[in-house]
């Protein structure tokens, strides 16, 4: 049977040998944990607590400002010891940061109203996992309670699991579906019950052959399919494999809602599951700390806010001189770290220590027009063209070229014969259109 997948991408290195075969262990509580009050995307959270004060785990300590935004919460037992303000890698701003000192070990405080998921009407639900402040944990970080809200007039015809984890060197999504499957199954059956969907899919791609058996054995019965998808990035990009497993294209500037569909993450589901059967807040998640610059790559269970500096003394590191970059994800979209310094956040999924000898510096050279990047765009772009525009200023165009269709996903850089950083030029380049929307508004 042929395997599913979409036009264009690209196959790099996998890397997943590095940890796919390690179990998922707990790590020990950090002793201070950071908790930015941007840990989503949308508005700040409102912070509700202040310096002296003590919090228990799982204690509300900022509260969703807006629309879309979300709520934070305290990820150990503690005192509020400091609010300041910390670089946040992902926007190269400063944000607001709660800095909680632990005082001992755990002492919950869990979510009202939390149980068993039959009993609760779809509104209950949806509260449950705002009131949890579920977001997307493949790395979008948009909140999950607003994407189970279907506006009047939408309907949500499948839902779609993203396990596709294509982003080379992570295996924390794998590791879940191998050793958590059946509370995953439950956690796609409460957002099913949640959104009234009567059919799921679960997107796995081929080169995890014991996840796909796993999660086969796990939904036998229930009105969930196991799709097998061809091994290729960006496989697991939201649009991507919406066409994949259904063959409808969202349409440009459209959301999966337009085709009926909604696609949530295999660890995200994972917490859905926690918060509403448990009533756990959204304070702990899965990570893979890999790369060949750690000694000893693993998956793990972390608090959130925990500095990346004390998650990989965990794993410990090889020496500074072989060390080419420390990435907040994996070597396709990863953020690079200024410092390990800085706090985790809620769409940690990964972070991934390249050596120099696995990511040498590419001679740049003028672009030759070779079409390279447009045949692994996978949203049909011409990024070369593109660039040109972005670089004279051609703002009108790049955006009628489809500058903001760009998903960033890096696959026209990586293509690239002649080294160029494409999709350096398309960030400031929507950043720059962006703006000038703004000021044109005003």
């Amino acid at each position: 049977m042929a395997l599913l997948t979409f036009k264009g991408g690209v196959h790099p290195p996998e890397k997943k040998e590095l940890a796919e075969h390690k179990e998922i262990k707990v790590l020990p509580l950090p002793e201070k944990v950071y908790i930015y009050t941007t840990n989503h995307i949308g508005a700040p959270a409102k912070i509700l607590v202040e310096p002296g004060q003590k919090v228990k785990t799982g204690q509300k300590i900022g509260e969703a400002n807006g629309f879309i935004s979300a709520n934070i919460h305290s990820s150990v037992t503690g005192e509020v010891v400091e609010i300041t303000k910390m670089t946040n890698a992902a926007t190269g701003m400063k944000n607001d940061v709660i800095v909680i000192q632990r005082t001992g070990e755990d002492e919950w405080e869990l979510i009202q109203n939390h149980g068993d998921y039959t009993k609760k009407s779809p509104k209950e639900i949806v509260e449950i996992v705002k009131e949890a402040g579920i977001v997307g944990l493949g790395g979008a970080m948009f909140p999950s309670h607003v994407k189970m809200s279907i506006p009047e007039g939408k309907k949500a015809e499948y839902l779609i699991i993203n396990a596709a984890e294509c982003e080379p060197y992570i295996t924390i999504d794998h590791r879940m579906m191998l050793e958590r499957s059946k509370e995953i199954v439950k956690g796609i059956k409460i957002i099913m019950h949640a959104t009234g969907v009567k059919k799921a899919y679960i997107g796995i791609e081929s080169n995890k052959p014991d996840a796909i058996e796993k999660m086969k054995e796990a939904v036998s019965g229930e009105p969930i399919e196991v799709k097998v998808l061809k091994t290729k990035y960006p496989q697991g990009a939201e649009k991507q494999l919406i066409y994949a497993v259904t063959k409808k294209e969202v349409p440009s500037g459209g959301l999966p809602l337009d085709v009926g569909a909604i696609v949530f993450n295999v660890s995200t589901t994972y917490a859905i599951y926690e918060a509403v059967e448990k009533g756990k807040p959204l304070v702990e998640r899965g990570i893979t700390l890999t790369g060949e610059g750690v000694k000893n790559p693993g998956n793990f269970i972390y608090r959130i806010g925990t500095l990346a500096k004390d998650l990989l003394e965990h794993v410990g590191l090889v020496e500074e001189e072989k060390i080419d970059r420390i990435l907040y994800g994996g070597p396709m979209m990863g953020i690079p770290l200024p410092n390990i310094e800085l706090p985790t956040f809620k769409g940690n999924n990964a972070l991934t220590v390249m050596t120099k000898e696995v990511a040498p510096k590419k001679e740049l050279y003028p672009c030759i027009r070779c079409s390279k990047c447009v045949q692994v765009c996978p949203i049909n772009l011409m990024p070369y063209l593109l660039k040109m525009q972005v670089e004279k200023r051609e703002y009108d165009k790049a955006l009628e070229y489809g500058l903001m269709d760009c998903i960033e996903c890096g696959s026209c850089s990586y293509a690239c014969p002649a080294g160029i950083e494409l999709v350096k030029t398309f960030k400031t380049g929507k950043k720059v259109a962006r703006a000038l929307k703004g000021r044109a508004k005003k």
